[in-house]
């Protein structure tokens, strides 16, 4: 799943608020410490092997260098040049920001290409269990999945559960961008459903982006499904904590800063996804016009002023979506802090109609989808609002769009 999922959970959230005296213990008795030596990574290998690298005598700058210097680095080559680093170095490429997208896009079909057959010898291998030859045809399925022709694959690595990004429309003639930042359970294998399809980034993305095209038919738009974090694996200990949040901004705002062009950006966080939006929040760059929340259980902050960034910051929750039961505070590390559709807040408060539950933000037809649409394309004042006098529209301009007051 890509968010907290089912009310019966709420009670295992309250219990680990409860027991933070008990975290804290745990924690500096090296209880949630790394344990053991980690193998090299395959990104890590093909990072390490383009630090060893050269391209025609020269050697290749280093993978961690600013964005602007390493889009001068391959704007500087030729298009045979590029082609030889993609092969040569696809994961390292591939998840390179300032590397140019379209050789992104090229390095990660590589990349899944030679995933995929890994995954094809471990599901034959005997040393493995059933089980484990099971997950490994369910990833050959998933990475063929990915490869297919119209596919635009924006950052991808293999290791563990896995990280993802995948770009629809044309990422560099957009004149607005939009990033959706899923929540809990989110790796390669849930990235795309079939089975409720706009719970999972890539119908969450889709559905965005199909919707922002008919809001705003005149503006060039391009949506990111972006699962390039390490989400929480269920309601646990990590989901009440920020410290995959903590990690999954750092490398929000690392994309970010890389987007070609200078289009206004919009996030669109669900369910945890929101904690690592509000995390990343100070560190924004000032393209960041929007920070768009549904179902949150908060942003680790009390109000929306507290987020440090120039942003509009909107909410939203459905009737139905049990996360409103959850604990709204922060205590020895625990929670979230503050309700984000609570009036002390701050926050511009959106309606939700129709969008059935924690999951449903996304969904076709849903007021939910309609006003992260019109955010999406910049049409502030066609928004619906929480309330009657349309206070999330306060002090804000924009074009209503057709169809929408």
């Amino acid at each position: 799943m890509t968010s907290f999922d089912s009310s019966p959970q709420i009670g295992l959230w309250r219990a680990l608020l409860a027991l933070a005296v008990v975290f804290v213990m745990l924690a500096t008795t090296g209880w949630t410490a790394l344990k053991g030596h980690r193998e090299t990574t395959p990104l890590q290998a093909s990072l390490a092997s383009w630090e060893r690298g050269r391209i025609d005598g020269h050697r290749l700058p280093d993978p961690d260098s600013g964005p602007t210097r390493l889009a001068r680095f391959f704007a500087a080559l030729t298009d045979a040049q590029r082609a030889r680093l993609a092969k040569r170095y696809p994961l390292a490429v591939g998840n390179m920001n300032g590397a140019p997208v379209t050789l992104r896009y090229r390095a990660n079909r590589i990349a899944l290409g030679q995933a995929r057959k890994i995954e094809l010898k471990r599901m034959r291998d005997s040393r493995l269990t059933p089980a484990g030859r099971r997950e490994a045809g369910l990833r050959m399925h998933r990475f063929r999945a990915l490869m297919r022709e119209g596919r635009h694959i924006l950052a991808f690595d293999p290791e563990g559960s896995g990280r993802i990004a995948e770009v629809f429309g044309d990422l560099r003639k957009a004149e607005r961008v939009s990033v959706v930042v899923p929540g809990v359970d989110t790796d390669l294998l849930t990235f795309q459903r079939s089975h409720r399809e706009y719970s999972a980034p890539v119908g969450m993305a889709k559905s965005l982006y199909a919707a922002e095209r008919a809001a705003g038919p005149d503006t060039r738009t391009a949506v990111i499904a972006w699962a390039d974090y390490t989400a929480p694996s269920g309601v646990g200990m990590d989901a009440a904590t920020a410290w995959r949040a903590a990690d999954g901004a750092v490398r929000l705002n690392a994309l970010l800063r890389a987007l070609p062009g200078d289009a206004p950006v919009s996030l669109f966080c669900h369910s945890y996804g929101s904690v690592v939006c509000g995390v990343a929040a100070p560190e924004l760059p000032g393209r960041v016009a929007d920070i768009a929340v549904a179902g949150s259980p908060g942003m680790r902050v009390t109000e929306a002023a507290q987020l440090g960034t120039s942003a509009h910051v909107w909410a939203m929750r459905d009737a139905d979506d049990w996360i409103q039961d959850v604990p709204y505070l922060e205590l020895g590390g625990l929670g979230h802090g503050a309700d984000p559709m609570s009036a002390g807040f701050g926050a511009r408060l959106l309606s939700a109609r129709e969008a059935e539950g924690h999951a449903g933000y996304f969904e076709p037809g849903t007021d939910s989808l309609a006003n992260l649409a019109e955010i999406g394309v910049g049409a502030y004042r066609a928004v619906d609002c929480a309330d009657d006098r349309g206070m999330c529209r306060a002090g804000l301009s924009g074009t209503p769009s057709a169809g929408r007051a």
